[in-house]
């Protein structure tokens, strides 16, 4: 599945054996001032492929993971989890979305009170993440 920044300067391909169809939203802190609200994105795994690299800028956001935007518009791109090399990437790049769903919420401790998503789905705080990617604690 192939997607792109805003102005077209980047494009990036998910690999074909990556499920397309869930779309998780990250409701953090982080997610909210990155974006100005709830990260929609879909994973990406390990493979995807960037064209147009010279204008990919990585923020280091935390210890563990980086933020890529579009250098020349801006665009979000991925959110990378650096020691697993793995990327999560904007629903929203892509112009095939038919048969996307929304998933399932992360942070939602972290959630504005102003706005609530509707669909019923598992939904987890931060320790619970937290928890579920760190088993030794």
């Amino acid at each position: 599945m192939k997607g792109q920044c805003l102005c077209g300067a980047v494009s990036l391909t998910v690999p074909d054996d990556v499920d397309h169809s869930a779309v998780g939203v990250c409701h953090c802190s982080m997610c909210q001032r990155w974006g100005g609200g709830p990260f929609f994105a879909i994973e990406g795994g390990q493979g995807i492929t960037l064209d147009g690299r010279e204008h990919v800028t990585a923020f280091r956001s935390s210890d563990w993971a980086e933020r890529g935007f579009c250098s020349k518009c801006g665009t979000h791109l991925f959110y990378r989890l650096v020691e697993q090399d793995s990327y999560t990437v904007p629903a929203a790049l892509f112009d095939a979305q038919d048969g996307m769903a929304l998933a399932s919420q992360i942070f939602i401790d972290e959630k504005p009170a102003y706005y609530d998503l509707s669909n019923d789905t598992p939904k987890l705080t931060g320790a619970q993440v937290f928890a579920a990617f760190n088993p030794e604690g």
